[in-house]
């Protein structure tokens, strides 16, 4: 069988998921036209770009792909967003010549009671929360031994002091349910843009998130396509370096951006920062050793086996995330 531009050597090692990114970008471009054009039959595309990696990345390829007149992008910053966040978003679309607009969705998540409804959760934990006050989600690491992952509701007061707390499942539910809103309020708003101008919505995943489930359902969830899904992280900056994504979002850590905190997605969500967690994944589909893993991501066997384990529980977890809407029979 003919290699792929995504073939990698079976044997670990920092260099495992090297790729050819020029071979690469040409195959995705390919693929997007015609899924816009042919399977779709839309004009164009649009992408919400974050300040991230991953949009900025899936920006550049449709532009590439369809050139820079037929993507539209959407900025769409609210109350707790960083402000680095919409800055860094825009030197992309300038760097590709995106046409685009800012849609502040901090006055529709107000109207819906995103935030009340959150805070009231948080209420029920710290009495005193309110206007000056902070909040974020961290989860725990399963290299700490506990053998499942706790998540932990970190507050911040108005004089700079932290305090973490544990959270009945009632509270973590109803904060999680509230702050989904902002996720889903996003995709509302590209797919206003996308049906005014009968384009598709560019959906911004890598396949760290994919396969793990970091998404929100009807959320960043949502897309028309994801040309990104297939890639690992380490992989997609390969491609941004290629495609000349700005060097201050290639150094940007990657962020939820979702919390009044500053907080990682490997605070947040992933065991590892990401270029360990890819060969950690990338090991595990392979069928690769445990032995060869630890030596490739300077962690011990027993490590390697919870990191293992913990892929394998979020996969169990979050898989109702990929399902389609289930039906009695099919239905032609």
């Amino acid at each position: 069988m003919k290699p792929t531009s995504l073939s990698v050597r079976r044997t670990l090692s920092a260099n495992s998921l090297r790729i050819n990114a020029a071979a690469e970008v040409n195959r995705i471009v390919e693929a997007m036209r015609d899924q816009v054009h042919n399977k779709m039959r839309r004009r164009g595309l649009v992408v919400g770009l974050s300040g991230g990696v991953d949009s900025s990345v899936c920006a550049a390829l449709a532009a590439h792909a369809l050139g820079a007149r037929n993507v539209f992008a959407i900025f769409m910053p609210e109350n707790d967003s960083d402000p680095e966040s919409l800055a860094l978003g825009q030197k992309v679309a300038e760097t590709f010549s995106l046409d685009g607009t800012i849609e502040d969705i901090g006055p529709a998540l107000a109207a819906m009671g995103c935030y009340e409804r959150r805070d009231g959760f948080i209420r029920q934990i710290e009495p005193a929360y309110g206007p000056g006050w902070s909040c974020k989600v961290a989860i725990s690491s399963p290299l700490a031994g506990e053998g499942y992952a706790i998540s932990t509701l970190v507050l911040q007061a108005p004089d700079g002091s932290q305090t973490r707390h544990r959270m009945p499942a009632s509270v973590y539910l109803g904060i999680v349910a509230a702050t989904n809103m902002k996720q889903r309020t996003r995709k509302q708003m590209e797919y206003y843009h996308a049906d005014r101008l009968n384009y598709a919505v560019l959906g911004t995943p890598n396949r760290l998130e994919y396969d793990q489930g970091f998404f929100v359902k009807n959320g960043d969830g949502a897309a028309d396509l994801k040309p990104i899904a297939h890639l690992y992280k380490s992989q997609v900056y390969q491609i941004a370096e290629y495609l000349g994504v700005p060097d201050e979002v290639r150094r940007r850590p990657p962020t939820t951006d979702t919390w009044s905190l500053a907080q990682t997605q490997e605070e947040f969500y992933f065991a590892l920062p990401y270029d360990r967690m890819d060969l950690c994944l990338h090991a595990l589909n392979e069928g690769l050793g445990v032995e060869e893993t630890a030596r490739a991501t300077q962690l011990t066997t027993d490590q390697v086996e919870r990191v293992w384990q913990d892929i394998h529980s979020k996969r169990k977890a979050t898989r109702p995330l990929h399902l389609a809407p289930l039906l009695v029979q099919p239905v032609f």
